[in-house]
């Protein structure tokens, strides 16, 4: 027994200096990971530029489930960081999906910087940003809207990634929540994960995961700052403050999916959380930026159709009472010649021209009252551009609503804004149905014509992105359309442009 003492202590010892052992850390995405990334295989990204502060995101990938990792990061005006201006320490855990988010203050307005991180031995790539400008004689901006995994390659997001911008602004439908085959084409392997439509937190976590793994995706956020709004497919499609078309009672609370789908939203994407998701940025005299939240915030139900007695019930909204409140107060309280409203679903009256559809009701269209008292509030204003995302198709309208009694088509007179719709990055738009050439025929038939004279110009047919340059002679909106999305190639096969004088908002081309 003598001996017996000294050997438990020995086993004691042995098991105490030994490093602690963690389980690996197992994810669906694994096998879609650049090996010559590790750890920091979602890259980096920056977003929600002020005058003195952004964004700066990363995701560390442990090889194991690690409880803590500490994350050092820099800012510098040099891509060799020789003139590092900020640096810190953060620490990530599981409890964050190891993202890492960092707002960085102290920094200089209108001026592009370089960001890095390191964790477990390893640096991140280098990703470049931009504080918003409180005096520049331009401003531009991408606009973007609904990629689908799915449904083809995120060729523009690698083309936005070659652009020379400000900022990128994604108006929603960053990722869709639908199963393997739900809705994308099929045939090119670009199933969703997880194998079912999203509903749980890891099943969110796992289809963000996958988006961000793109490398188009990665290049777009490691090169521009992105400002972000969500739409519907973050959390289920057309959602709204109480429910959702795509949630059922099966797939339990909808308040839990929210829940899960908002706290996964903040930690994958590089924006300043708050107690609202919209929200508003200045760059100077030239544009204030005004983020709207569309779905979550105050939308009451969508109706199902034209012969709702509730469209005309004063009650029924789209921002809710307070947002729409804050919009009116920054919208006449802005100084900023360009007044830019960042809005998920289309604001003019729209008529797409089909027998079986032709209003949508999860447009503005559906929420009339609301949509004219707005309205009324831009005919006080000048210079004021909507853009808008959601419908996978590029427009350019003179703003209005029906009847069109003060409405001249010809001199733009009684159009209160001017509207710009971007087109998807590759969700599917009509000639995914129907050939070309009966696209076509569907354009002639509702843009400048009777049903629609407001409607200036429109493409149904592809996919791509818009750039937004704001100067004090105008605005101007010029689309950029993609070659393909069917393989991975960054051609860009037809650009067109619109334009608008400052005072005026009758479209020119």
């Amino acid at each position: 027994m003598k001996y017996f003492r000294p050997v438990i202590l020995l086993i004691l010892l042995y098991h105490c200096t030994q490093p602690e052992q963690y389980p690996p850390l197992l994810e669906e995405t694994s096998h879609l990971r650049d090996s010559t990334m590790a750890p920091f295989y979602h890259g980096v990204a920056s977003g929600d530029p002020l005058y003195d502060q952004v964004i700066i995101w990363t995701r560390v990938t442990p090889q194991d489930s690690l409880p803590d990792i500490d994350v050092v990061w820099e800012m510098a005006v040099d891509d060799s960081f020789q003139n590092v201006v900020n640096k810190g320490t953060v620490s990530t855990n599981p409890n964050k999906d190891y993202t890492v988010k960092v707002d960085v203050d102290g920094l200089d307005a209108g001026t592009s910087y370089f960001y890095r991180f390191h964790a477990l031995g390893k640096s991140s790539m280098i990703g470049r940003t931009r504080t918003a400008s409180n005096d520049a004689g331009e401003v531009k901006f991408g606009v973007v809207s609904c990629s689908n995994y799915e449904w083809g390659y995120f060729n523009a997001y690698g083309a936005l990634a070659q652009e020379d911008l400000d900022a990128i602004i994604h108006l929603g439908d960053y990722i869709y929540e639908y199963a393997p085959g739900g809705y994308g084409d099929t045939t090119l392997g670009r199933s969703p994960i997880p194998n079912k439509e999203i509903i749980t937190l890891q099943d969110y976590r796992s289809r963000y995961s996958q988006y961000r793994l793109d490398k188009d995706l990665i290049a777009a956020h490691a090169n521009h700052p992105f400002i972000n709004i969500w739409d519907d497919h973050e959390i289920a499609n057309d959602s709204y403050k109480d429910g959702a078309q795509n949630h059922q009672e099966d797939e339990g609370s909808y308040e839990e999916r929210k829940k899960v789908a908002r706290q996964v939203y903040y930690e994958w994407i590089p924006i300043r959380e708050g107690s609202k998701h919209y929200r508003t940025f200045d760059f100077g005299d030239m544009a204030d930026l005004i983020m709207l939240d569309e779905r979550l915030e105050g939308r009451t139900y969508i109706a199902d159709s034209l012969g709702d007695p509730s469209l005309a019930d004063s009650s029924r909204t789209m921002l809710g009472k307070e947002q729409r409140n804050w919009l009116i107060s920054q919208l006449r309280s802005s100084d900023a010649q360009w007044k830019v409203i960042g809005n998920q679903v289309i604001f003019s009256y729209l008529n797409w021209g089909h027998p079986t559809f032709n209003i949508n009701l999860d447009s503005w269209d559906g929420y009339p009252i609301e949509q004219q008292l707005i309205a009324d509030v831009l005919k006080e204003l000048d210079d004021v551009v909507i853009i808008t995302g959601d419908t996978h198709t590029a427009w350019a309208f003179e703003a209005t609503n029906k009847p069109f009694d003060e409405y001249n088509q010809d001199t733009g007179e009684g159009a209160f804004a001017v509207e710009f719709g971007t087109t998807s990055i590759n969700s599917s738009n009509s000639n995914e149905r129907f050939p070309d050439s009966l696209v076509l025929l569907h354009e002639q038939k509702i843009i400048n014509s009777n049903v629609n004279p407001h409607l200036k110009w429109g493409n149904m047919r592809d996919h791509g992105y818009m750039i937004l340059t704001l100067n004090e002679e105008g605005a101007k909106a010029t689309w950029k359309f993609m070659e393909t999305i069917k393989e991975p190639r960054l051609d860009i096969k037809e650009t067109k442009t619109m334009w608008v004088n400052s005072g005026e908002v009758k479209l020119k081309e």
